[in-house]
């Protein structure tokens, strides 16, 4: 028996509570660096509070993320508005120089991503059979979806998945999960990324990589939804899923970390990260076309590419090394220059982006590429549907 494909469908995003254009953000991000040396030095001259200014200042502007790729990040905390460290609920920098200790971070994180499951489902009437959530941002139990489910009375009727601390090629592994439970007979799988980035900045930290870690990332929050094609409710458009891969390269397990830390989640980046992906992706590409009887070259001539935007080289690097143009890795150029790296939530975006365009015909296939601690490299072969 041949059973119809699996679709990607019904994407929804909500736009955190604060946009703000990467120039302030760089700005913020420099005065908060300054602050906290000035409380950690205690400088007695308003020459000394000025060199310590100039000097973070300096450093930001060099290793942060400029504002020729990243136009605007979006953040749910307020205290990126402002630089009145006497009333920051984070970043109370003066008290606090790393900002305050990862138990209230958690506490942010848990009225967020309660508030998003609550305004997500505010108007649905039938519980999904399956609710994954996933996130590599705050964890708390019962989570958000757990939360929302128990108000709902939705508990006989919905699994509560987690998929957790992953990083950003998460999207990934979670509709591999979601497609395995339509698989199952599961009629609908629900998928809700939640992911606050920003909530784990530590002002303390002054390393380039951190630096440009703390200028990169932002915060989003997206749902979406797997079901069997051409089965349940009528979907307008979707995305097709027609083959999964993961790898994890050998001999780079230090090229990427994210860990708890006493002031929120610790990334560390390696400058080496697309030397390492680059030389790995050319045959992992080829295994991932030829589950679905293709060739890398069909793909990279006919495809459009939907990679996460680790950051702007990974991109450039990508798309020169397979060759593409500047038409296959437009979705991902603009996610990364409308909203950053959202971690997981970034390539959902970029998928609904690309489903919302109308220039992309019905029939496209789109190769779509993720990375990780590992280092992981995570793909998946989608098709536009009609």
């Amino acid at each position: 028996m041949t059973h119809s494909p699996v679709l990607l469908h019904s994407f929804q995003s909500q736009p955190p509570k604060h946009h703000s254009g990467q120039g302030a953000i760089l700005e913020w991000i420099a005065a908060a660096h300054a602050q906290a040396e000035i409380t950690l030095q205690k400088p007695t001259t308003d020459e000394a509070r000025e060199a310590i200014t100039r000097k973070y200042r300096k450093l930001v502007m060099r290793f942060g993320c400029s504002t020729d790729r990243i136009r605007s990040r979006n953040s749910a905390l307020d205290d990126f508005t402002h630089t009145d460290w006497d009333r920051m609920r984070i970043f109370r920098l003066k008290e606090y120089p790393s900002g305050k200790p990862c138990g209230e971070r958690s506490r942010f994180f848990r009225e967020v991503s309660g508030l998003a499951f609550d305004q997500f489902y505010a108007e649905e009437a039938d519980p999904p059979p399956v609710l994954i959530h996933v996130t590599c941002t705050g964890y708390v139990s019962p989570s958000g979806a757990q939360r929302l489910v128990a108000k709902r009375d939705w508990g006989q009727s919905t699994e509560v998945i987690h998929a957790y601390h992953m990083g950003c090629y998460a999207s990934l592994p979670a509709i591999r999960m979601a497609a395995g439970f339509v698989e199952r007979g599961k009629a609908r799988v629900d998928i809700v990324h939640t992911e606050l980035c920003t909530l784990h900045m530590d002002p303390t930290q002054h390393l380039p990589e951190q630096l440009v870690v703390q200028t990169l990332f932002a915060d989003g929050v997206i749902r979406y939804s797997a079901s069997r094609m051409g089965e349940g409710p009528p979907v307008a458009n979707g995305l097709e899923l027609i083959a999964t891969r993961e790898e994890i390269v050998p001999n780079t397990e230090d090229a990427m970390s994210w860990m708890v830390s006493d002031f929120g989640m610790l990334m560390t980046l390696s400058r080496k990260v697309p030397d390492h992906i680059r030389a790995g992706l050319g045959a992992f590409l080829d295994r991932l076309a030829a589950t679905a009887g293709l060739t890398t070259a069909q793909l990279c001539e006919a495809a459009l590419f939907a990679i996460h935007p680790g950051g702007p080289r990974i991109i450039d690097e990508i798309a020169e090394h397979l060759g593409l143009r500047p038409e296959q890795i437009q979705a991902s150029n603009a996610i990364l220059g409308d909203f950053g790296n959202m971690s997981s939530a970034t390539l959902p975006h970029v998928w609904k982006a690309i489903l919302e365009d109308g220039a992309v015909q019905p029939g496209t296939l789109i190769v779509s590429l993720a990375f990780g601690p590992g280092l992981t490299i995570s793909g998946a072969l989608l098709r536009k549907s009609a």
